[in-house]
């Protein structure tokens, strides 16, 4: 009684005062998990997977890391739409998904078309290029036109319990989702940049050819799901 009529409580810590174990009610198993749902969601093959290995064959490390940056930024917006419980978000993305389906059909319809018809020799001295900045926003914005994604995650999520918690937890799994991407990313630039210089022009010709009828593939596919109910 006398303790608590000091101000402290039972035991002897001021009435009112909490530690942070106590406000915040974190797992840190949950970086180690969205680090490796981040790293297996971005090594599933695919246009985008194609697309980069490209840019890094073509115009270097830097831009190809550059576009690996932009998937994995699209990645962790999704995971985080997931984690954080945005139903209202995510009900307008996966409703909007067939215009978005078009748009990245469409897109990928222009890539596979200019890489079909663009010529290595040139490569090294072209200055048509976006930069590094430009490969960043476009591929990010290749990556958000399939919100797909966000059911993917929204269920892998589920099965951990976290959807919809927010706070510290929904935001250790994003930033988990971010460095898995990110990771994978780097050491697939980093392998192809390796291998760059062994890549002679007949080479990066087949390159092209394969990637662009690859992407052609990808783009009649997204855009007859869009059309065809």
């Amino acid at each position: 009684m006398g303790a608590e009529t000091n101000g402290t409580n039972a035991l002897g810590k001021p009435r009112g005062c909490f530690s942070y174990a106590q406000e915040i009610d974190m797992d840190p198993l949950l970086f180690a998990r969205g680090l490796a749902l981040g790293f297996t969601i971005a090594a599933a093959v695919g246009p985008i997977s194609l697309l980069t290995i490209r840019r890094t064959l073509a115009h270097g490390r830097v831009y190809g890391l550059a576009s690996g940056l932009g998937v994995a930024t699209a990645d962790a917006t999704y995971g985080g739409i997931a984690a954080f419980g945005l139903t209202a978000v995510t009900s307008i993305l996966v409703g909007g998904r067939l215009v978005l389906g078009l748009i990245g059909g469409v897109f990928l319809l222009v890539l596979a078309w200019r890489t079909l018809t663009s010529r290595p020799d040139e490569v090294a001295v072209a200055d048509d290029r976006p930069g590094p900045v430009g490969a960043f926003i476009s591929i990010f914005g290749l990556t958000m036109t399939n919100p797909m994604t966000i059911l993917s995650f929204a269920a892998i999520f589920a099965g951990l319990g976290v959807v919809g918690r927010g706070g510290a937890d929904a935001a250790l799994l994003t930033l988990g989702v971010f460095c898995g991407s990110a990771s994978w990313w780097l050491i697939l630039t980093w392998v192809v940049s390796a291998l760059r210089t062994r890549v002679t022009v007949d080479g990066l010709t087949w390159v092209n050819r394969v990637s662009g009828v690859v992407l052609l593939g990808f783009a009649i596919v997204s855009i007859a799901g869009a059309l065809v109910p």
